[in-house]
């Protein structure tokens, strides 16, 4: 069955790093988009990033923009999150997706920004 594992998750301080990795099976990956999707307590789920089946194509959130990189690796069944600049506005539980009918969503990765 499609499984999706998110990892990567934890405390830093403003301005410091983190990347998330979100290991797939049970599906052909390489044939598939992929997103990452965050959710802050009393948000709604927001689109982080979204990348093609060949990682040809990228697109992200407006606020994340320019600090916020998606990649994959299609041999490694896995798409990254390289979050650079953390601001505290970043803090939320962060999910990878795979979008279809039906889509399956990873358990999330906490992510906390604070001083």
């Amino acid at each position: 069955q499609v499984q999706l594992v998110d990892s990567g998750g934890g405390l830093v301080q403003p301005g410091e790093s983190l990347r998330l990795s979100c290991a797939a099976s049970g599906f052909t990956f390489s044939r598939s988009a992929m997103s990452w999707h965050r959710q802050a307590p009393g948000k709604e789920r927001e689109l982080v990033a979204s990348i093609t089946s060949s990682g040809g194509s990228t697109n992200y959130a407006a606020s994340v923009k320019g600090r916020f990189t998606i990649s994959r690796d299609n041999a490694k069944n896995t798409v990254y999150l390289q979050m650079n600049s953390l601001k505290p506005e970043d803090t939320a539980v962060y999910y990878c997706k795979r979008p279809g009918s039906p889509e399956y969503w990873g358990q999330g990765t906490q992510v906390t920004v604070s001083s």
